[in-house]
């Protein structure tokens, strides 16, 4: 039974689960190696301005309340300047109504016409040996604000301060702010200022605008740094956006898709049409709705990386245990024919050399990107297991069989990581193809009968003599 063709096979199979432990370690090192890619790129990404959510302008205007407030005050002798106290000589008051005015909650209004157009222009940013793509951007915004009904949300009493109103716009960082910044109705200039919100959590500009019922649209222009991504939020009742970008790889994301986009190997440019009932918006209300704008509305795009080394050197180790195991096969059936079968310790070399191909894929790719890395390390890898088999495991010509196999196992390995919509399609059919192939080679096969001397095979295991009965006398 030990030196059967089945259990010979069974105990390749065994080989091939021990050889998760070495993936699983070269799977570890992928991850950190990319963790620490993500943060770099995030590291140089923030100091450049990082992710941006771009959410306003909001109108905000002061509104005060004319109160009687009444107040218990303490009486004085007008000629003594005394404090008057009464018979038990406790401090004498009376009650005094006064008419005065009181701050109540501000109107933030929203633009009625809203139109942006945000043009970027990428480059990449070194550390080390990462690469980090970041991005300048120029936002044009156009827009009006309806103010014909902000007497519907007053009290009776309540006057809203026109000459105090002050426009907000909201990025992530102001220290993504760059070059130019201007702020214009028709032929009136404002100064912008920079607006620190309340939590410290974001930033952003303003200007003191005035009586705004003498201007009717607005015209503002600044200019801006980020990386990894580009957000806005449509505060507008009729919002419509426009990015163009010469970024080839655009991800879009947020609670909007685009309605229209063109995407070529230039770069993008994307349209967004969103009308008011497709966001939960007030277009006037006493509260700001500015985190609701950009946690539950923004949307944008994200500077994708399609199937960098990273995910591909993932993906290969994860395929790892079948390529070794589909090399184990090879040899196992190659071998088979022989007179001196392969030892175990000779498979786990095979495995460990094709375990170690990984880590030189990802340290190569780091160097000199994955096409070439591959190239590398798979050649330097086949060619190891060929000049293994030829000069340890004796195959002679059958070398040349091994060679071919594994040249295609690698060169389809590499079409399988080329392709990332494709991958699992095609490990799938390659499984399918080697379990089919071996169970064509071995149809002929008589899994219990011993591979003893007198086949012409001999096991792994040595086996005891076994001494012919003597011829009875």
């Amino acid at each position: 039974m030990s030196n059967s063709f089945g259990w010979r096979f069974f105990v390749v199979g065994i080989l091939i689960l021990m050889m998760f432990i070495p993936l699983f370690f070269v799977g570890e090192i992928v991850d950190d190696r990319s963790h620490y890619n993500r943060t770099t790129r995030s590291s140089v990404g923030m100091e450049w301005g990082g992710p941006q959510i771009l959410s306003g302008p909001v109108l905000v205007i002061p509104v005060e309340e004319s109160t009687l407030v009444k107040e218990r005050r303490e009486l004085f002798d007008p000629e003594t300047g005394m404090q008057r106290l009464d018979t038990e000589g406790k401090p004498v008051f009376r009650i005094v109504e006064e008419l005065r005015q009181v701050q109540r909650s501000p109107l933030f209004i929203y633009p009625n016409l809203f139109e942006v157009e945000l043009t970027s222009e990428t480059e990449a940013r070194q550390r080390g040996i990462f690469t980090v793509p970041v991005y300048s951007s120029t936002a044009e915004f156009n827009f009006d604000f309806p103010l014909d009904t902000v007497a519907n949300l007053l009290g009776s009493e309540e006057t809203p301060l026109w000459n105090q109103a002050e426009l907000h716009l909201s990025v992530t960082s102001n220290r993504s702010l760059r070059g130019k910044a201007s702020l214009n109705a028709g032929d009136v200039s404002f100064e912008l200022e920079p607006l620190q919100h309340r939590r410290g959590e974001d930033g952003g500009v303003m200007a003191l605008t005035g009586d705004p019922r003498a201007h009717e649209t607005y015209q503002m222009t600044f200019e801006f740094n980020g990386a990894e991504s580009l957000m806005i939020a449509p505060v507008g009742r009729n919002s419509r956006i426009r990015m163009v970008s010469d970024w080839p790889h655009p991800s879009f994301t947020g609670a909007f898709l685009p309605t229209t986009r063109e995407i070529s190997d230039e770069g993008f440019t994307a349209d967004w049409l969103i009308p008011h009932l497709a966001r939960a918006l007030p277009q006037i209300s006493r509260e700001s709705y500015d985190s609701v704008a950009r946690r539950q509305t923004s949307f944008g795009v994200n500077l994708y990386q399609p199937n960098d080394l990273y995910q591909k050197s993932y993906r290969a180790a994860r395929y790892g245990i079948l390529f070794i195991g589909l090399t184990f096969l090879i040899i196992f059936l190659i071998k088979s024919q022989g007179a001196r079968p392969t030892h175990p310790v000779q498979f786990i070399l095979v495995g460990l050399s094709q375990s170690t191909f990984f880590l030189l894929l990802l340290a190569f790719a780091e160097q000199i990107g994955f096409g070439a890395a591959y190239l590398v390390a798979s050649s330097a890898t086949v060619l190891l297991i060929v000049a293994f088999g030829a000069a340890a495991l004796r195959l002679g010509k059958r070398t040349l069989v091994l060679a071919l196999m594994l040249t295609l196992l690698y060169g389809v390995l590499y079409l399988i990581l080329r392709s990332a919509d494709y991958a699992l399609l095609a490990g799938s059919i390659l499984t399918f193809i080697a379990i089919a192939a071996t169970m064509y080679a071995t149809r002929n096969e008589n899994w219990y009968e011993p591979q003893g001397e007198g086949s012409g095979r001999r096991g792994w295991f040595k086996s005891k003599a076994i001494t012919p009965n003597p011829p009875a006398e």
